[in-house]
């Protein structure tokens, strides 16, 4: 046989491994041929071609990997299985550009499962790989590897962990610099995901320098890298005191305040979710963001947003409220309770109404002019609709009592507190009647409307238990009214002065 015969043979041989695996990764894109590919044993046959020694062969059988293991957890672990992972990690350090970027995806597709995935890939040395890959001068690998640390450090401390021990933190921090822009989205996402779990991770990442370089991109066009930046922002805020003065220092507002106007929903959502973590720490905090305009920023956003959105707006405006009564009324100020009386109105998630009543909760509990101005706006009917309602959940009808409790012992407004007397339980009533108990020996007016209006009627009509605290109220209440006017407006009355009727003999 010639010898370009015996060349031809070995070339169709290459040709067949390279029209095979690109065949296989080209189905593997598609859900429903994954478990198909799967049975019919394509996992060690992708493995020994992975060993190939054509490159381009390489590259398109991790690519395959890659694309399989990303469909479901199922095909993660039989990658793990089949003992794939140490030979990609090891390969990893002597291939070219293109085979690293595949490798990385498959790392990052394995780990994106479950921390158990994501632990065979630490545990094979991936981490140190992908760690070495942040070192490459193509921007496509860094993304690739920073992308794969992203979804290893997001499941849990001890694999955040894992990520910063093996050095990323900085070389992710310098990353930030480069100019592509998809390199910058991962990047902040990634640090996003290392600092959520504890503060010793956040303060990694902060003294890194990474609050400088994010702040420098709030003000981007780009509105998926400010997604990434302002969660980074918010997840390192929330840790602590020291942690969110830091992200202040950078003069992060009012900047970030432009962004709650921002076409994006998830800009605007992680926006008022890095106000809430700061505003969540000390007064001074939320003192500042009141300063800067911040609260009335918010209530336009809560009323320009629906559902989920509104979520981390609502909570904002509890966490000011709630550290004190100058604050609280800087809420009511900018007219945060009737936007938080729409919110609760048209929102129809048990969670969000749950955090709604909490944040009126925190504005209403503090004097009776902050609860004067929550009853005005027949909230505390609304509170105890929800307390009732059999079909609020046991946290939304928990916050609803509270929430009433705390007001009702603050309010002195007659006419809100005397709807409640015919529709609220025992439970609910007796810090009702406590408040007129308070408020009826000091305001004649009050006194008479309470009379014209029938409450004094209802009173009498209270069924207490002797020695109760609700009986002490009641007669507290009577004590205000002239004893006969008490008898006339007590149940059986009317009967007594009947019966006296009929005794009675008019004189000759």
């Amino acid at each position: 046989m010639s010898h370009r015969l015996i060349i031809q043979v070995f070339e169709q041989y290459q040709k067949s491994r390279l029209q095979f695996v690109q065949t296989v990764a080209d189905l593997a894109t598609r859900p429903q041929n994954s478990e198909i590919l799967h049975n019919a044993g394509v996992m060690p046959m992708l493995r020994s071609l992975m060993l190939d020694t054509v490159p381009s062969i390489q590259q398109t059988a991790a690519l395959a990997l890659g694309r399989l293991a990303d469909q479901s957890d199922n095909l993660a672990e039989a990658v793990v299985k089949e003992d794939i992972l140490p030979q990609l990690v090891h390969s990893l350090a002597s291939q070219n550009r293109f085979y690293k970027k595949a490798a990385a995806f498959v790392l990052r597709a394995v780990s994106k499962h479950s921390p158990d995935l994501a632990q065979a890939v630490v545990s094979c040395g991936g981490v140190d790989a992908l760690v070495l890959c942040l070192e490459e001068f193509d921007p496509g690998v860094k993304e690739a590897a920073a992308w794969a640390l992203g979804c290893i450090a997001r499941h849990n401390a001890s694999l955040s962990q894992a990520v910063v021990e093996a050095g990323a933190t900085p070389l992710l921090v310098l990353c930030l610099l480069e100019p592509e822009m998809g390199l910058k989205r991962i990047v902040a996402s990634t640090l996003s995901d290392i600092c959520k779990h504890t503060p010793e991770l956040a303060q990694t990442v902060v003294d890194n320098g990474a609050i400088a370089h994010l702040a420098q991109m709030i003000l981007s066009r780009d509105a998926k890298l400010k997604r990434q930046v302002f969660s980074a922002l918010s997840q390192i805020s929330k840790h602590s005191i020291s942690l969110a003065e830091m992200v202040i220092e950078a003069e992060v507002f009012p900047a970030a305040f432009v962004s709650l106007k921002d076409p994006d929903d998830y800009v605007r959502k992680n926006v008022a979710t890095l106000m809430r973590e700061v505003a969540k720490q000390t007064p001074e905090l939320s003192q500042l963001i009141v300063n800067c305009g911040g609260l009335s920023k918010v209530i336009d956003y809560l009323g320009e947003s629906h559902g989920q959105l509104r979520l981390p707006g609502i909570m904002m405006l509890g966490y000011v409220a709630a550290h004190n009564e100058s604050l609280a009324m800087a809420v009511i100020l900018c007219k945060g309770v009737p936007q938080l009386a729409l919110c609760l109105s048209e929102e129809h998630e048990q969670h969000i109404k749950s955090a709604t009543v909490w944040s009126i909760d925190q504005i209403g509990h503090h004097t009776p002019e902050h609860a004067k101005v929550v009853a005005s706006a027949n909230l505390l009917p609304k509170l105890l609709e929800l307390y009732m309602d059999a079909s609020s959940s046991e946290d939304l009808q928990a916050k609803s009592k509270k929430a009433l409790k705390n007001i009702l012992q603050k309010c002195t407004h007659v006419p809100a507190l005397e709807p409640l007397l015919y529709d609220a339980p025992s439970n609910i009533l007796k810090h009702v009647v406590c408040q007129f108990s308070k408020v009826l020996p000091h305001d004649s007016k009050a006194r008479r409307l309470f009379v014209t209006s029938g409450g004094l009627k209802k009173v009498q009509e209270i069924d207490a238990e002797p020695g109760s605290a609700l009986q002490e109220y009641i007669n507290a209440i009577n004590s205000c009214f002239p004893e006969e006017i008490v008898r006339y407006y007590s149940p059986g009355y009317s009967e007594i002065l009947l019966q006296r009727l009929e005794g009675y003999q008019p004189e000759d």
